[in-house]
């Protein structure tokens, strides 16, 4: 049995097929470094995260693409693959503020159940151009990869996060007893 957080976590199945990673991605929002399956609030993914790519050659080009596959929820994703995020061009040695933005960075916002957001990387043979109209929902990685001839991704990354209560992200215990 796979001990592979992407494969433990569906990631690999429900939005990419077995791939081998050959480049190292590395994303943060704030001062919290992702790793795999971790769980954030929506609070804290709000504004668009710091996306790297480690490596020593800036013509590399890569895209970057996030998605949630449980859209509108775990239970009945109707939308999978919903896009979050879309920026093409970025080269390795920086991140990804340094790409063309695609399509700009919508925040998670679950409404039921535990969602993943899932990051997926691949490395262009060419500089991208792309027209993305109505790509937010449905959107599949697979076909998307096939079309502008991306290849198998060559990192991926996930979280999990699921929407905040109304007490303002706070989780209140019951206490009983007499005062």
């Amino acid at each position: 049995m796979s001990r592979d957080p992407l494969v433990v976590g569906n990631v690999v199945g429900d939005v990419l097929d077995p791939f081998v990673r050959s480049a190292t991605m590395r994303v943060s929002y704030g001062n919290k470094e992702l790793t795999n399956g971790c769980e954030l609030k929506p609070s804290m993914v709000a504004v668009e995260p710091r996306v790297e790519i480690k490596g020593r050659n800036s013509r590399i080009l890569y895209t970057l693409v996030m998605v949630d596959p449980d859209a509108p929820s775990p239970s009945n994703p109707t939308k999978r693959e919903y896009l979050h995020w879309l920026v093409t061009d970025i080269p390795e040695t920086s991140n990804a503020s340094y790409g063309n933005e695609i399509v700009s960075y919508e925040s998670p916002r679950p409404t039921a159940g535990i969602h993943r957001f899932v990051f997926i990387l691949f490395r262009q043979s060419v500089c991208q151009t792309m027209y993305a109209p109505g790509w937010r929902q449905n959107f599949n990685t697979r076909d998307f990869a096939a079309a502008f001839n991306l290849g198998d991704p060559v990192a991926a990354m996930f979280f999990n996060c699921q929407r905040e209560n109304g007490c303002g992200g706070r989780r209140y215990q019951a206490v009983s007893g007499w005062m």
